[in-house]
């Protein structure tokens, strides 16, 4: 019988409980995860968590081979083939990854230690009650991870964890482990993807999977033949539709433009992303063809070769010029800035080229492109923006425009704390000449309120097209189509 070890979960920046790791996530991107630890000696831990209204719970059950923790969440999902029907560990039944949901399912992320080696579908499929054939689409989805030895615990675990993890990191066992001579504890502890359903894992194995990827829908509505620009020997210039991810995301590298893009194509070898854009952003990117030409393109990039244009279509006007912030070091969304500049902090420089007063999209183009007005008042006409981007920061048009009160249309994170600030201008501790606060404890707070001001991530498209990309000094110039909302 092969008993299993769970160990622990996704770090988020409030306060988590023990045995949970750091993680690439970003708030953007994340949904809220707490992880039973799985212990052969049946000691485990619950936690609640709470996020956007949805509930998740942890707690045992047992059945005829395995000891298992289950996760139960009061959010819907329809990645289920059967919804009536439930497994023996209470989830319900599940058959397999396509055809793709309109909706993600609840967050279910699973952290293993093989106790005993074998294939590693096998393993999941019987530790986690998973039919073979969605573990399969798991991995071939890239949703599942190993590392050959499991990441070290913070330091709020309980003394049964630290147990658990000393036992299958003792010296006297890794010693014994012919795979991680040579290494570095460090080195064995990076991840990488499990690649292929046969693969083998040995006992000590640390597991990551990711049952419910997030998932885009909206991949199999395109035409993606119709979105190439231009095709070379090295590279291919995509217009990106809005709701899709360029390269795919941690736990769903199936579902990407790269890969669709190369399908249309009938490409032999993938396509690969030399940058991004946000998922709710359409427009010009380049996709290379060659590693070769991949690591060109990113030296293009470091020596600021590459010009980028963007169209924004604003709810308020914008002054013609630069516009200067400091954006937050920190890597998770909202992103924060201010108007003064800030010790550590990065600069956020753009320009508008123009804006020009153009008609608000119409009610059906909203519907179709899932915007929202987050409060905005009703009007009549919107102000689309021509922007360069002077640097180049994740969310600084959107941050920047919703800082100047212009928010960007359909923009559901940004555009909720631009309204609470025309209500309460008193409310952004960023603003110049801001309230003065008695000690860092009422600052820390002051900004914890602003950021809870901010709004989730658009489920499709906002008022922001890459309109055009050239590097070479214009000798590659590239346009996208026509913005959605026209």
């Amino acid at each position: 019988m092969a008993a299993t070890a769970t160990l622990a979960s996704i770090l988020t920046n409030t306060s988590l409980s023990s045995l949970v790791w750091s993680s690439t996530y970003r708030r953007t991107l994340l949904s809220p995860v707490r992880l039973v630890c799985r212990l052969a000696s049946n000691h485990f831990w619950t936690e609640n968590y709470q996020k956007n209204s949805n509930f998740i719970t942890w707690d045992s059950r047992a059945r005829s081979r395995y000891r298992s923790f289950s996760c139960q969440s009061t959010a819907s999902s329809n990645v289920d083939s059967t919804p009536d029907s439930v497994s023996s560990n209470g989830f319900r039944k599940y058959g397999r990854l396509l055809p793709c949901p309109s909706e993600n399912g609840p967050p279910r992320v699973e952290h293993l230690v093989v106790k005993e080696g074998g294939p590693v579908l096998d393993y999941i499929s019987n530790s986690l009650d998973l039919p073979p054939l969605f573990v399969a689409d798991l991995i071939h989805f890239g949703a599942v991870y190993y590392a050959l030895v499991c990441p070290k615990p913070p330091p709020s675990a309980t003394p049964e964890q630290i147990k658990t993890y000393k036992e299958v990191t003792a010296p006297s066992v890794l010693k014994n482990r012919a795979s991680i001579k040579g290494k570095t504890v460090r080195e064995a502890q990076k991840t990488y993807r499990i690649t292929r359903a046969d693969e083998f894992v040995e006992a000590g194995t640390y597991l990551r999977v990711h049952v419910h990827p997030k998932r885009f829908p909206r991949c199999y509505e395109i035409d993606w033949r119709s979105r190439i620009v231009a095709i070379t020997e090295s590279y291919v210039i995509l217009d990106k539709p809005a709701g899709t991810s360029v390269g795919g995301t941690t736990d769903n590298i199936e579902e990407s433009c790269a890969t669709f893009a190369t399908r249309a194509l009938g490409l032999t070898s993938p396509l690969m992303t030399t940058h991004q854009i946000d998922n709710c952003t359409e427009g010009c990117v380049v996709l290379a063809r060659t590693k070769e030409y991949c690591s060109v393109f990113h030296g293009k990039i470091r020596e600021k070769k590459v010009k980028k244009l963007y169209l924004a279509l604003a709810a308020a006007p914008v002054p013609v010029g630069v516009i200067t912030h400091y954006m937050r070091p920190i890597n998770i969304a909202p992103r924060l800035v201010s108007e003064e500049s800030v010790d550590g902090w990065h600069l956020c420089q753009l320009e508008v080229l123009e804006c020009k007063k153009v008609a608000w999209p119409t009610s059906m183009t909203e519907r179709r492109y899932s915007i929202e007005d987050c409060g905005w008042p009703p009007q009549d006409f919107a102000y689309e923006c021509k922007v360069n981007l002077l640097t180049g920061r994740t969310h600084q048009i959107r941050a920047q425009l919703a800082a100047c009160g212009a928010p960007i249309v359909g923009d559901s994170m940004y555009l909720p704390a631009a309204v609470a600030e025309i209500v309460n201008p008193r409310l952004n501790p960023f603003r110049k000449n801001s309230k003065k606060y008695a000690n860092e404890t009422d600052k820390a707070q002051a900004i914890e309120e602003w950021i809870a001001q901010h709004g989730k991530e658009p489920a499709v498209a906002i008022g922001l097209q890459a309109c055009q990309i050239l590097w070479d000094n214009g000798e590659h110039f590239y346009e996208a189509g026509t913005p959605w909302w026209r």
